[in-house]
This record gives structure tokens, C-alpha cells and sequence, in this order.
């Protein structure tokens, strides 16, 4: 197929990659930042709107919610240049609100709409082992499928609506930082109490505690490893995805908005920028232990 990719950053620009691997054709735009590997592998064009016109799919991967605002309906955006019936597919996670008024105007432009989000940070962009929520028709779906099986493992159509991706994207985020946030609290108190957290870590992943992020966040904060991966500052972005929702419908998310505050303690150290593994950092102080 002959794709466009918005959004080459750290886990843009291996996705992106992983579909030339697969066989497709690649048209980014022009950014200074576009690496000799971008540049071989792709056709590179003057904007996202020149982008769309030579794309049968166009695939966004931006930070926020207003990025993709941008991208899409801004000055020479994707909707001035794309073509009837083609795809697009936004696999950053926004707002599932609005994806739905961003679905609605490309649709009425005459394109068509998955929201697609992914898990599985840079190591999974790399290994083509994402797990990827799609959200939109089912046809456009069977359409994009090959295209998700060039770049992750675990695909789920999540459901018609537009959004449903990003709902689960968001529900995925909740339990990724509760997760991250009882390790924390798990290993500082072993450390606190005089035990190896290493060693409380291997032999917790025999048992029923175990966990992916046990097993990969759990030994960043041991070796003190904070490069990301997935940035606080990204993560913090998500949960407030979520508690922003939650508002809106009437619910609360209590421990969500802990570990919200956890992030924040972080992040006024200076940590915005580093994985979201060194929420660790903050449960440390309040424990009296520093980093």
C-alpha cells in the first residue's frame, strides 16, 4: 500500500520502518529531525497535506490531542490533501472525545477513520510486537489489518465507534501507572525494611505477583535506568485523558489520581523526560530514602 506517516518520533519512526520492511511504500513530510534511515526508506514531501495526496492510508503518531487537531485540519493538514476513500488511521493516544469530532470531519470529507493506539513503548515499536486497540468500522478495520500485523502482535477490534480505541488506550494507561505505582511502593518498602529488592523482585515473579512490569519496569528502577521508554511527562498526559473523563461522566478514579501525583512529584524534580518507571523516585522520598 502506499502509506503516509505523520509523527517519527521514538516510537513513530520504528513503526514507520516496520511497514517499509513489510513492503509498502512510505511518504513523510519534511522535518529537519528526519534521520539518512527515514530519508532512504521513504519518498519525503513538502507537508502532511502533499502526504495524504499520495496516500491510499494516512497513519498519525503525535503526542496530544491538539497535535493531531493540528496535523489534520490545520494549514495545509492532511484533510486539504486527502484523496475520497482514503484511511485514515490516528494510533496516538488523545482524547476519546475528540477522536470522535475528528472522525465525523474526516468522514465528511470523504475519507475513513480508525483511532488505533498502541502499548508496548519503543521496545515493542522496534520488534514490531505492539499491542494496537482499533477503534472505527469494521470494513475499514479488515482493511488496515495488514498494515497492524506489520507492527504489533496483539490487535483487537475494540469496536465501531470512533474512539473505542482511545477509551481502551486510556483503560490500559490506568493500569499500566497502578501497576508501575504498586512495584514502587512493593520494592522501596523491601529496601526499607532491610531486604534485597532484588532479590524480593525474583522471587516475587515466581508467584502471583508477577507482572510485565515487574519483570521490565521493576529491574529499570533496581538498575536505576530511567532512558525512555515511555516518558513521564506522555504518561501524565493519559492519566489526565482519564481523569478528565471520569469527571465528565461523574466517576471517580482515586488511586488513578495518586499516581497522577506521583508523576507530578517527579516531574517538579526536573523528571518529566525520563520513563515512567522513576515514579519510584518520588515513592523513595517519601519513604526518607532518596535516589
Amino acid at each position: 500500500m502506499q502509506i503516509g506517516f505523520i509523527g517519527l518520533g521514538i516510537m513513530g519512526r520504528p513503526m514507520a520502518l516496520n511497514l517499509k520492511a513489510a513492503g509498502h511504500e512510505l511518504f513523510i513530510p519534511e522535518r529537519p529531525s528526519l534521520t539518512p534511515e527515514l530519508r532512504a526508506a521513504a519518498t519525503v514531501c513538502a507537508d502532511a497535506a502533499a502526504v495524504a495526496g499520495r496516500s491510499e492510508v494516512v497513519i498519525t503518531m503525535v503526542p496530544d490531542t491538539p497535535d493531531v487537531e493540528q496535523v489534520l485540519f490545520g494549514p495545509r493538514g492532511v484533510a486539504e490533501g486527502l484523496r475520497k476513500d482514503s484511511l485514515l488511521i490516528d494510533m496516538s493516544s488523545i482524547s476519546p472525545i475528540a477522536t470522535r469530532g475528528f472522525a465525523a470531519r474526516i468522514e465528511a470529507a470523504g475519507g475513513q477513520w480508525l483511532d488505533a493506539p498502541v502499548s508496548g513503548g519503543e521496545v515493542g515499536a522496534r520488534n514490531a510486537s505492539l499491542t494496537i486497540m482499533v477503534g472505527g468500522a469494521a470494513a475499514a478495520f479488515a482493511r488496515a489489518r495488514p498494515l497492524f500485523e506489520a507492527m504489533g502482535r496483539n490487535i483487537t477490534h475494540v469496536g465501531e465507534a470512533p474512539g473505542a480505541g482511545q477509551v481502551c488506550k486510556v483503560a490500559n494507561q490506568i493500569i499500566v501507572a497502578l501497576n508501575i505505582q504498586a512495584v514502587a511502593e512493593a520494592l522501596t518498602f523491601a529496601r526499607k525494611a532491610g531486604a534485597d529488592p532484588a532479590a524480593v523482585r525474583q522471587a516475587l515473579m515466581g508467584g502471583f505477583a508477577s507482572s510485565r512490569i515487574l519483570e521490565v519496569h521493576a529491574e529499570r528502577m533496581l538498575n536505576r535506568s530511567f532512558a525512555p521508554g515511555f516518558r513521564i511527562r506522555l504518561h501524565q498526559k493519559d492519566l489526565n485523558l482519564a481523569l478528565g473523563s471520569a469527571r465528565d461522566m461523574g466517576m471517580a478514579l482515586p488511586n488513578t489520581a495518586i499516581a497522577q501525583q506521583m508523576f507530578s512529584a517527579v516531574a517538579a524534580q526536573g523528571g518529566a523526560d525520563l520513563d515512567h518507571s522513576a515514579l519510584v523516585q518520588a515513592i523513595e522520598t517519601l519513604a526518607g530514602l532518596g535516589t
